[in-house]
């Protein structure tokens, strides 16, 4: 049995199409991330799945519980985290915990043992007593994660957990689902960032336009677009019209500046890293950092998603 399952889920609302014909499964104890832009359709799906919306077509399964049909059976097995943080202003943190306990119909006993844990767990403790309304974003939002822990969910909902948040709490949060991970639980990831999913996730899936463009481990997924090699390069200096020159060493594609580096797509690295050692001499420059790159995940989301300018297009585009 999986713990989700969707068959031909379809969404319309009026002559808008958000979901056609979406399927898809996550094994029980897997991280799946789910990406795609804005508008793809990934606030949808976790609607449906959750039972918050109703398909205009298809199933969704919860641990074998259709959403619709066995709703209450389907809600005991999961935990959510909604995108914006829903904790209660003027409650406390120990009290936001214990009315999202009593929503879940947790004992009283045993939600206060798992609120004094999860305190601990999201470095809150020392706060606990105090109004939520003071708390900072990435407070508020390490609390709507605990909320969401409170009932022990074997599927947990993650939408935008880390979006815009300080890196204390990026990495809490992020150690908290690689624990929750270890534990078996299953979760539902959706993020704009690429590199989280990647680093977290054992499968994600590419939403875009409502479709699944492509489901798969990231490793596997950057191997359908291994013509994608770059060589990440960092010089002591910057020199006039620098994307032009590099453009015109053998076998470039194209060159993108990234901060103080510059990304060189190519088709043969071992072929170019030694046209940009003889660039760097010619003009008494010292390279600071040489790194080949394979493609990354983030390339193959441009690439299922057409968000920008493939390299090819890029170099027509370079001064």
């Amino acid at each position: 049995m999986h713990a989700i399952e969707t068959r031909d889920l379809s969404k319309s609302y009026g002559p808008v199409q958000a979901l056609d014909s979406v399927s898809f499964s996550v094994q029980k104890g897997e991280i799946f991330g789910y990406l795609g832009p804005n508008g793809a359709g990934k606030t949808t799906t976790i609607r449906i799945l959750t039972g918050i919306t109703r398909p205009t077509g298809g199933n969704a399964f919860i641990s074998g519980h259709n959403i619709q049909e066995e709703t209450w059976e389907a809600k005991r097995e999961l935990g959510i985290v909604p995108e914006t943080s829903n904790v209660y202003d003027d409650l406390s943190a120990w009290d936001n915990l214990l009315f999202t306990g009593d929503l879940y119909n947790v004992p009283r006993s045993a939600c206060e043992d798992k609120a004094r844990e999860l305190l601990e767990t999201f470095d809150l403790s020392a706060r606990r007593l105090d109004k939520v309304h003071g708390f900072s974003k990435g407070m508020k939002r390490r609390l709507t994660l605990a909320m969401g822990l409170i009932n022990s969910p074997k599927i947990l909902f993650l939408d935008e957990p880390t979006s815009g948040l300080d890196v204390q709490s990026n990495l809490i949060i992020r150690q908290v689902i690689t624990d929750l991970h270890a534990d078996g639980v299953t979760v539902f990831l959706t993020t704009h960032n690429i590199e989280e999913a990647n680093i977290l996730c054992d499968r994600v899936a590419i939403v875009n336009h409502g479709r699944i463009a492509a489901i798969d481990a990231p490793e596997r997924l950057k191997k359908t677009i291994q013509s994608s090699q770059s060589i990440e390069v960092a010089f002591d200096r910057i020199l006039p019209d620098f994307n032009g020159d590099l453009s015109a060493l053998p076998l470039v594609n194209s060159v993108q500046k990234e901060g103080d580096k510059f990304r060189i797509y190519t088709d043969d690295p071992s072929r170019t890293l030694p046209a940009i050692v003889d660039y760097a001499k010619a003009r008494d420059l010292k390279i600071l950092s040489l790194v080949t790159l394979g493609p990354s995940l983030e390339d193959v989301f441009i690439r299922l998603t057409g968000l920008t300018p493939t390299p090819a297009r890029r170099r027509e585009e370079t001064p």
